[in-house]
C-alpha cells in the first residue's frame, strides 16, 4: 500500500482519522468540515501515540504494519463471531482479547498475537467441551457469555510465556539438537539499507552464513529463513519458523538514520512495552546485547520490546538484532570487515548458550570463546 504521511489527503486518510477518533486518539470533527480529509499535524501525533501504544516504530507514518494494526483495533470482543478460517485467518483486537481470556482460564491458545489460528481454535473447542457448550470452535454469543461469567484460573503472569521458560529449562544446557532459524534481513531485489555500494541484504546474508556454520559445528540444527535471491514477507519468515518447529528465531539487520552520527547496536524482542512480553525473548535479547557490546565496543542502544511480525507471529522466542548503522562511517567500516562479522556471529552464539545454561557453569560476559563452547559441548557429550 501507499505510505500515508502528513500532507496527504483522500478517502484513505479519512478512514485512518475515523479509526483514530473511535480510539479516542483524535477529537471528533465538528461536522462542518468540507473537502477531502487531510493528514495534518494532529493526525500525525495521533498516529505516533497509537504506534507507541502498540510497540511499533514511532514515525507518524501509516505503512502496511500500522494500517493493519489500526484496522484490527476497530474490533472489540463481541462485535463479530470469531472462527478459524484457513484461507484468510481473522485478525484484530477482539481475537487478541479472546486469546488472553482463554489463557486466563487455563487454556493454551498460544502466544496472544491477534490472529485466530489453529491453536486458538483448539483452545476454544476445549473450553466449549469443558463447559457443556456446543463444540463448534466459534466464539459466538453463547460462548462469549460463558467466557465473561467465569473467573480466571491463572493470575500474576502470562501462562504462555511461563511455558516458554519451562521449555528452555527442560531443553537442558547442551546446544546439540536445538533448532534455530536464522533470518537474514531483506534479500532479493530488496537490498535494505544501501550506502556506498554496501547493502544490508548482502552483509546480513554473510553474517547469517557465518552464524550458521558455528551453530552446526556445535551440533545445532541451523535453518536459514531465506536464500540469497529472495525476500519473504515478515509473516512468511515467522511461518517458516513455526512450520520448522524452531526453538529460537534470530533476525539479523542493520539500521539507518538521516544523521550520520547515529550509531550502535540494539536488540528487540516481542512486547508492547505496556502489556505482554516474551520473557525468554527478553532474556535472550539481553544476553545478545551485552555480548556484542562487550566484544565490539559498539555504542549500547539497549534492548526494546516491539510487535513486528517476525517477533509477534513466531511461536518460539524471537529476537531481532540491529548490528550497527550502515549510515555511520565507523559502524560501516566495522560491518565491512569480515573479522568483525565473525566476532558478531560468535557473540550471538555464546548468548544463545548462556540462555540455555540458566546461570550454571557460565563465564563473565565477553570472555566465553567459540573454542570454550566446543570444549563444553564435547565434555557434556562424553560425560
Amino acid at each position: 500500500m501507499q505510505l500515508l504521511r502528513r500532507g496527504d489527503t483522500g478517502p484513505a486518510v479519512a478512514e485512518i482519522r475515523a479509526t483514530l477518533v473511535s480510539l479516542g486518539l483524535l477529537p471528533p470533527t465538528n461536522g462542518h468540515h468540507h473537502g477531502p480529509a487531510v493528514f495534518d499535524l494532529a493526525t500525525e501525533q495521533a498516529v505516533r501515540a497509537f504506534q507507541q501504544q502498540r510497540g511499533m516504530i514511532t514515525d507518524g507514518i501509516v505503512g502496511p504494519a500500522t494500517y493493519n494494526a489500526l484496522a484490527g483495533a476497530r474490533w472489540r470482543l463481541g462485535d463479530r463471531n470469531l472462527a478459524y478460517l484457513v484461507s484468510q485467518p481473522i485478525t484484530g483486537d477482539d481475537v487478541f482479547a479472546l486469546q488472553e481470556r482463554l489463557l486466563e482460564l487455563g487454556y493454551d491458545a498460544g502466544r496472544p498475537d491477534g490472529v485466530f489460528g489453529k491453536q486458538t481454535e483448539l483452545a476454544l473447542r476445549s473450553f466449549q467441551r469443558d463447559y457443556g457448550l456446543g463444540v463448534d470452535g466459534m466464539c459466538g454469543p453463547a460462548t462469549l457469555r460463558a467466557l465473561r461469567q467465569l473467573a480466571p484460573k491463572v493470575r500474576g503472569g502470562r501462562p504462555v510465556f511461563l511455558r516458554e521458560q519451562e521449555r528452555v529449562r527442560m531443553a537442558g544446557p547442551r546446544l546439540r539438537g536445538k533448532r534455530i532459524v536464522i533470518d537474514a534481513g531483506h534479500g532479493g531485489r530488496d537490498r535494505g539499507v544501501l550506502v556506498a555500494g554496501a547493502s544490508e541484504a548482502d552483509l546480513m546474508w554473510d553474517l547469517a552464513r557465518r552464524l550458521e556454520g558455528r551453530m552446526v559445528a556445535t551440533g545445532m540444527e541451523a535453518l536459514l529463513s531465506r536464500g540469497p535471491d529472495v525476500c519473504p514477507a515478515e509473516a512468511e519468515r515467522a511461518q517458516f519458523a513455526n512450520n520448522a518447529g524452531a526453538d529460537l528465531f534470530l533476525s539479523l539487520h542493520v539500521d539507518a538514520n538521516p544523521s550520520g552520527l547515529a550509531q550502535g547496536v540494539a536488540t528487540f524482542h516481542f512486547g508492547t512495552g505496556n502489556g505482554p512480553t516474551s520473557t525468554v525473548g527478553e532474556a535472550l535479547a539481553g544476553f545478545i546485547q551485552r555480548e556484542l557490546v562487550a566484544r565490539t565496543g559498539m555504542l549500547d542502544c539497549r534492548t526494546h520490546p516491539k510487535t513486528w511480525d517476525t517477533l509477534r507471529l513466531t511461536r518460539c522466542p524471537a529476537v531481532r538484532v540491529e548490528v550497527g548503522y550502515l549510515t555511520n562511517p565507523d559502524d560501516r567500516r566495522r560491518l565491512l570487515d569480515p573479522t568483525f562479522r565473525d566476532i558478531v556471529a560468535e557473540g550471538i552464539l555464546v548468548a544463545v548458550k548462556r540462555l540455555y545454561l540458566l546461570g550454571k557453569d557460565d563465564q563473565p560476559t565477553g570472555t566465553f570463546t567459540f573454542e570454550d563452547l566446543l570444549k563444553y559441548e564435547l565434555a557434556k557429550a562424553e560425560g
